[in-house]
């Protein structure tokens, strides 16, 4: 018979937390969308009463637009500039750093495999004979103790 641990929340304990969890977010969504829905209905009712204040919010509304117009074009003025200036540093900054780069691998490449072929292929060949002399020595038992 396998125990509980008494630490550990039954597996049926979490599911109705859970449940009541996402229930009281769809409430909340749902209150919110009806006051949303409220002001809005309550709004155009006030504005359908008073045309001529209708009419000064509308003025009001389409400065208001203007105005964000404009600081919405700065901002994307400001963009173009950065960006412009981020191009530049990719291509005279980085590129010759990249470049250098690449240049110093392919040096260290030439480097690696001429001492590979120039030092270390001969020094495994010295070895490989050392060794075999080694062991016809020590098959023959001419090896002083």
């Amino acid at each position: 018979m396998m125990e509980q641990n008494p630490a550990l929340p039954e597996p049926n304990a979490v599911k109705p937390v859970h449940e009541r969890r996402e229930r009281r977010v769809v409430i909340i969504i749902s209150i919110i969308l009806v006051v949303i829905l409220l002001l809005l209905g309550l709004g155009t009712y006030g504005l359908t009463l008073n045309p001529a204040t209708t009419q000064n919010i509308r003025d009001i509304f389409i400065i208001f637009m203007a105005l964000v117009s404009i600081v919405i074009g700065a901002a994307m003025v400001i963009l173009i500039i950065q960006v412009a200036s981020l191009i530049n540093l990719l291509n005279n900054e980085i590129k010759p750093i990249l470049d250098a780069t690449n240049e110093t691998v392919a040096n260290l490449r030439g480097t690696t495999q001429f001492l590979s072929e120039n030092m270390v292929e001969p020094v495994l060949k010295l070895n490989s004979y050392l060794a075999g002399i080694q062991k016809l020595v020590d098959l023959l038992g001419m090896k002083r103790k």
